[in-house]
Parts: structure tokens; C-alpha cells; sequence
């Protein structure tokens, strides 16, 4: 295996259907207790960490905190001193921090990085706080006339595949139920106890599953989330200075894209291309040729569902069908926790919540546990490889990994 690997040697997700206002506590709490979990996760001390990168996308608008970068120092002392950088891309943070700190790692800058997202969105009622992740779309000049700004901007994404390929509303449902069901596995999932119609048959009834914007209903949407995750990063030269360390999986691959902030912009670009958003398909065929491994080879996949519509657009930007066919691998099963090739069997973000600055992050985590046997009863047997794709707003920063075992190292 050729040099220049980056290895997770550990990872941590705090209980994201926690309300840390009403707890009485904050950013310093939540960050304090991300590094502590994840530290003895991957078995070192905060004096073996040689950089932090920090994922948050909000926190000046819920929390009135900005330079979030400084709050790992800040609630554990033991980090002062540590270089550090708060990464802002809308929902796709967490990754962007993630890929800053395997640059450094294979830049050799550092050996250690340490990789925190974190997010407070509890701390307003429910329509600040959609009006707060509203300004991460193109403000001003689109999605004026939107009451809650992302649900609206994915049904005009739901809307673009039914005028291209048409579009059962029902698939929709499909997902969402399937993440719901998958979330009552995971012990951290904000939606593990939730009493949960049967949307298939019932998810277009507007008592059971009120609309919110066009299309897409209540069961469509993530929901608002408190939450952090962490990882902890190393490359070889710590491998080599520390031949007892036990990573629990290599990143093989990644891709990492940016489009232009309107989602118009994007259909209109893609006008004569078979899928509606190519900078994405880009990114994860990215990943899987820099992990040099067909989707095949994958076992499962961490996708960003924020809306059903959007994990309708990962099953065939990822080439799990063809362009506009995603109904397909619904149909048959495909997409299932049991399925031959899971999607969220965390749970995902309309499952497992969405605290926007941890989400990579999470799926980071999560993906490693399944190759390193680790996810409990949310594990999919067998799982040598896992593959992640986070975006931040309608696709507009989309970040993709691809994670590998480790047993042959």
C-alpha cells in the first residue's frame, strides 16, 4: 500500500435527540464532551494532537458565537496552544473540515489531526431557526416567496426529476419511512423513539403527514438538531512512530466539489446532461476512482437526506441506477437496511438528525464503524468498505468519501 495514507484511529457522536439549551448548557459543553469521546476513542491524549479543524455552519446565528475554531481550546485547556480553523460549507462542514485535516496530515505538516463538528439548533423556535439556515441558499434571489427555504428548494429538486423523468411521490415516502425505521437501531438517533405512521400507505394524508413546501412533507424533512461528532485522523509516519496504534479504518478515497449557489443555476446547467447535477456524480466518481474501486465493491452508503428528494438523487448520482431510475433500487429493495446495498442504516439525517456542522462528520464516523465491525445493531454484515456523500445546500458543496478495514494493514 503506497505512502501518504490517512487512517481514522477513532470517533464519537454525542446523543442528537438531546436539547442542550433546555439543559442549561452550550457550545464549550457540547465541544468539551465531542473531544473527550473521541480522544479516548482513538486512545491519545490531547498534548498527541497536532491540529484541529472545527466544522460549524450556524453558530453565529443560533448561538451569537463566532471563531468556533478556538472552542475546543476553550472548554478543554489542554488544547491551548493547538493550531486550529473553523470550516463553514453550509451542511457540508464537517467534511470540509475533514479534508482540510487530511491535507495537513499528507502535507506532513502534522501527524495527529483532530476533526470536531458541532452545531446548536435548538436554541430558537422552529421557524427562526429554518429562517437562519435559509441564508446558506442564494439570498435574495431565489426562494423569496418560501415560508421554510430548504424544504422549498428540495421540491423544486422532486419537481426538476418529475419534469425530466417523472416522479412518484410515493418513493419519497419510501425513504423516509426506511430511515425512520432504520434510526430505531441506533441508540443516538433524535428519532429513535418516535411513534411513526405508515407512511407508505398513509404518507400523502395531510392529518398524518402535513405538507410544508410543495411536495414534500412533514416526514420528507431532517429535523432541527443538537449535535457534535468527532474523529480523530493520523497518518503513516504516526503509524510507523506508534506500531501499536489501531486505526479502525483508511480513507481510500474522496471527492470534494463546488458549484454556484442557485439551484436554478444548477438545473439550468445541466439542461442537456442525463443527470441533474453532475458536479456531484463528479465528486463521488472522484472518491471511488482515488479509492481505485468500482461502486460494485462498496458495501453501503452515509448519504445526506435532508429531504427524502435528496437521498432520491444520491441512488442514481452515485451510479446505482441510471440517471433518473433512483424509483428502481426503492422498489426492489435495493436501498434497505438487508438490502444489497444499504442507504442509512443509521438512519441518515431525517432519522438520525441533522445538527448541520456535525453531519460529515458523523458519517465519517459511522461509515468507519461499519468496516471495523463496530456499528452494533445498526451494522450491515460483511462490510469491508463504506462510502459517505454530505452536501451543503441544494448540492452546492458536496464532499464524498470512501472508507476501507483495515485487518490487512
Amino acid at each position: 500500500m503506497a505512502e501518504n495514507n490517512i487512517w481514522v484511529l477513532g470517533g464519537y457522536q454525542s446523543d442528537f435527540a438531546r436539547n442542550l439549551t433546555r439543559e442549561g448548557k452550550g457550545f464549550a459543553d457540547l465541544t468539551g464532551e465531542v473531544v473527550d469521546g473521541v480522544l479516548a476513542a482513538a486512545k491519545i491524549s490531547p498534548a498527541d494532537v497536532g491540529v484541529l479543524h472545527v466544522g460549524n455552519a450556524f453558530g453565529e446565528l443560533f448561538a451569537d458565537q463566532a471563531q468556533l475554531g478556538a472552542m475546543p481550546a476553550t472548554a478543554r485547556g489542554s488544547l491551548w496552544g493547538v493550531p486550529a480553523a473553523r470550516h463553514e460549507a453550509a451542511c457540508a462542514s464537517g467534511s470540509v473540515a475533514a479534508l482540510a485535516a487530511m491535507a495537513d496530515l499528507r502535507a506532513g505538516n502534522y501527524d495527529v489531526a483532530l476533526v470536531v463538528g458541532v452545531e446548536l439548533e435548538k436554541t430558537v423556535p422552529g421557524g427562526k431557526g429554518a429562517q437562519f439556515m435559509g441564508t446558506a441558499a442564494w439570498a435574495g434571489h431565489e426562494g423569496q416567496e418560501a415560508t421554510f427555504m430548504w424544504p422549498y428548494m428540495f421540491a423544486a429538486v422532486a419537481d426538476e426529476y418529475d419534469r425530466r423523468f417523472g416522479l412518484d411521490d410515493a418513493y419519497l415516502r419510501a425513504i423516509s419511512q426506511k430511515n425512520l425505521a432504520n434510526a430505531k437501531r441506533n441508540p443516538l438517533a433524535q428519532t429513535r423513539g418516535w411513534e411513526v405512521p405508515d407512511l407508505v400507505a398513509n404518507g400523502g394524508d395531510d392529518e398524518v403527514n402535513p405538507p410544508v413546501e410543495g411536495r414534500l412533507r412533514r416526514y420528507d424533512c431532517s429535523q432541527m438538531t443538537d449535535g457534535g461528532a468527532g474523529v480523530v485522523l493520523v497518518n503513516d509516519a504516526y503509524l510507523r512512530a506508534h506500531p501499536g496504534a489501531l486505526p479502525v479504518a483508511r480513507i481510500a478515497g474522496w471527492g470534494h466539489s463546488t458549484a454556484g449557489l442557485g439551484v436554478s443555476q444548477k438545473f439550468a446547467r445541466s439542461s442537456g446532461d442525463p443527470y441533474v447535477f453532475p458536479h456531484l456524480k463528479r465528486a463521488v466518481d472522484d472518491a471511488l476512482g482515488r479509492a481505485g474501486v468500482e461502486l460494485s465493491s462498496v458495501s453501503g452508503l452515509e448519504t445526506h437526506d435532508c429531504f427524502s428528494a435528496s437521498e432520491y438523487v444520491a441512488i442514481d448520482h452515485i451510479g446505482l441506477t441510471p440517471p433518473g431510475e433512483s424509483w428502481r433500487a426503492i422498489e426492489d429493495g435495493t436501498i434497505e437496511f438487508g438490502g444489497r446495498f444499504p442507504i442509512n442504516p443509521s438512519g441518515g439525517l431525517i432519522g438520525g438528525g441533522h445538527p448541520v456542522g456535525a453531519t460529515g462528520v458523523r458519517m465519517l464516523v459511522d461509515a468507519s464503524q461499519q468496516v471495523a465491525g463496530m456499528a452494533g445493531d445498526t451494522q450491515i454484515d460483511g462490510a469491508k468498505r463504506f462510502a459517505t456523500l454530505n452536501f451543503g445546500g441544494s448540492t452546492t458543496t458536496t464532499v464524498s468519501f470512501v472508507v476501507e478495514g483495515v485487518s490487512d494493514r
